[in-house]
């Protein structure tokens, strides 16, 4: 990107062109201005003509460094590079600039200036020395949030001065990057959660168990196929050439539900029952991904992502990186929803075989409870985690909140309270321990198992 002074191509511009120069004088230009005025005024009056070539000195002066310094043919090249684009909230993003002199001539004092949204920090300013034709400068800034979203950097601003001070000049680039600022991840423990996938469990290693690693399925040659997966034996039997197509293994399955809906959190802010929510669907995304598991993100508004690919799941070891950059920006812009219910998820997952189920949920009436415990049904294994306004606005926690969780519990899900200030972490040691209480205790009561 390149900025620089115009060409007046008409009377108009050559106005515009005017007063952009005069309002670009200093306070020192405009004092100099006022005083060969109030000078050329009094040698008028007094009959002084050296006063009077004091005074037109004195007005001249600004007036001649605003017009050459509105027509100097600056050509700037300037560029930003985030390091890195995307950063978790609390953390901090370096921001590098760099200015190229293009032009044959040198540069005057500049002063850089690039814009960013105040919740990321002041914004930042650099004065530049004279930078010689075909010479090149760089500065870095940080920024830091603590509140996710995504945020536009620019555009870069630059500041010419003359050398007397009499006169400032702001061209801008056109160009702006974004920072994307995510919500925290969490380490969690590689606790094993019974139930995990209903119908994939481990699935690779119960595929690999079933059919073995040399497990084969012949079919037709294609070009392009490697020569070393020719089936000799099968070719001599159907007089073509056959090779051997290895079986995939499968993948367990997990879906995050992350309640959005605006009835059913309040407070706002970094440590807020939806922030957490928010963070926490971050981290068993991130942590099932690690895991080797296909993962998918969906919303109380039935909204699934990445939505596309097989059932709508993402993370095959080729993709697991552009899953996960997916969802979390997804994440990071995340609001809430006008909803009132949950009917449009239980949608998406009436297909059924949909694996291990975590759900992050604000408070919930009966009858969000009852369509929750139908989603329990379609799913392997189900943990929920209940967030209660009562209990992270008021530090009380509501009755209606502990018969929701019973109701939850009935139904078959693994189902814990989330008091403020607890980790994640603990609640899913404690998740993996009444699970497997559960399983030995009662059975079935607490969701398939593999």
């Amino acid at each position: 990107m390149t900025t620089g002074g115009m060409p007046a191509a008409t009377a108009e511009e050559d106005k515009g062109g005017l007063r952009t120069a005069l309002a670009g004088l200093t306070t020192r230009g405009r004092s100099f201005l006022a005083a060969g005025i109030a000078a050329a005024i009094c040698a008028y009056v007094l009959g002084q003509s050296d006063l009077l070539r004091v005074g037109l000195l004195l007005a001249v002066l600004p007036l001649v460094c605003a017009a050459v310094l509105y027509r100097t043919r600056y050509r700037v090249a300037g560029s930003r590079r985030l390091s890195p684009g995307r950063v978790p909230a609390g953390s901090e993003a370096r921001v590098h600039l760099r200015m190229d002199n293009v032009s044959r001539l040198p540069t005057g004092l500049l002063m850089l200036q690039d814009r960013v949204p105040y919740v990321l920090g002041p914004r930042p300013r650099f004065v530049l020395d004279r930078v010689e034709a075909g010479g090149r400068r760089e500065v870095s800034y940080r920024v830091r949030s603590d509140l996710r979203g995504r945020y536009p950097l620019g555009p870069l601003q630059l500041r010419l001065s003359d050398p007397f001070g009499m006169c400032e000049l702001t061209r801008s680039f056109s160009t702006y990057d974004t920072l994307t600022v995510v919500p925290r991840v969490e380490p969690l423990p590689p606790v094993r959660l019974t139930g995990e996938a209903k119908g994939y469990g481990d699935g690779r290693q119960r595929s690999l168990a079933l059919a073995g690693e040399d497990d084969v399925i012949p079919r037709g040659y294609r070009y392009g196929d490697d020569l070393r997966r020719v089936h000799w034996r099968l070719t001599a039997r159907y007089g073509e050439l056959m090779v051997r197509r290895e079986e995939q293994p499968q993948r367990s399955r997990c879906t995050v539900l992350l309640d959005t809906r605006g009835i059913a959190f309040d407070g706002a802010g970094p440590d807020s029952a939806f922030e957490w929510a928010v963070s926490g669907t971050a981290s068993t995304l991130v942590h099932m991904l690690e895991r080797g598991f296909s993962v998918r993100l969906l919303t109380d508004t039935g909204t699934s992502v990445p939505g596309e690919g097989a059932d709508g799941f993402a993370g095959a070891s080729q993709e697991s990186a552009d899953a996960a950059g997916l969802m979390m920006d997804t994440l990071a812009v995340i609001d809430h929803s006008d909803g009132t219910g949950l009917s449009r998820a239980y949608d998406v997952l009436r297909s059924g075989n949909e694996g291990l189920l975590v759900a992050f949920l604000g408070d919930l009436d009966e009858e969000q409870a009852s369509v929750l415990g139908k989603m329990r049904q379609r799913s392997g294994g189900a943990v929920a985690f209940l967030l209660d306004s009562e209990a992270w606005v008021r530090g009380a926690a509501d009755e209606q909140s502990e018969e929701r969780l019973r109701m939850l519990r009935e139904a078959g899900w693994t189902a814990l309270a989330v008091p403020p200030g607890v980790g994640l972490a603990d609640l899913w040691r404690e998740a993996d321990r009444q699970r497997n209480g559960v399983a030995s205790t009662g059975g079935t009561a607490g969701g398939g198992g593999s």
